[in-house]
């Protein structure tokens, strides 16, 4: 569901695709809920890929992007606890960042594409993020499975 809003929203509110990448979001939460880096890493490529096919990149960035995040924040999930809403919008916040190089790096060096990146602008959108993922993880942690 994610993946059609992040396709849809931005032809009636154009600025909402700089700002808010709601499948890193769901990316995020997944991944740190379920704890396990193998399945983190399958579900990062997995939105990352099916990103790239609903979107006028080449495929594959999204793909390598969201999978580093997805390792990334499973394994964080494994040492940390996160059900504190200062540090999920902290995490999401620096996976942002994280994930914003990892796709700079891959469009610059493999795709050769013409990328700019703007370290101010980059912090403002992991914030926004943060602040939507914060909403948009305890909206999902009543869905989320308890053991």
């Amino acid at each position: 569901m994610a993946l059609v809003v992040q396709a849809y929203v931005p032809k009636y509110f154009p600025g909402f695709a700089a700002y808010v990448d709601l499948p890193l979001l769901v990316t995020i939460f997944f991944a740190m809920a379920r704890r396990n880096p193998i399945a983190g890493l399958i579900t990062g490529a997995i939105i990352g890929l099916f990103q790239d096919l609903l979107g006028h990149n080449p495929i594959g960035i999204y793909g390598i992007a969201k999978t580093v995040v997805g390792y990334g924040a499973s394994s964080l999930g494994v040492k940390l606890d996160l059900e504190n809403a200062g540090a999920r919008l902290l995490v999401t916040l620096g996976f942002y960042l994280v994930h914003s190089a990892v796709y700079f790096t891959v469009a610059r060096g493999l795709v050769n594409s013409t990328q700019h990146w703007s370290l101010p602008q980059g912090i403002l959108a992991g914030i926004v993020n943060g602040v939507i993922g914060v909403l948009l993880y305890f909206m999902l942690d009543r869905f989320k499975q308890r053991t």
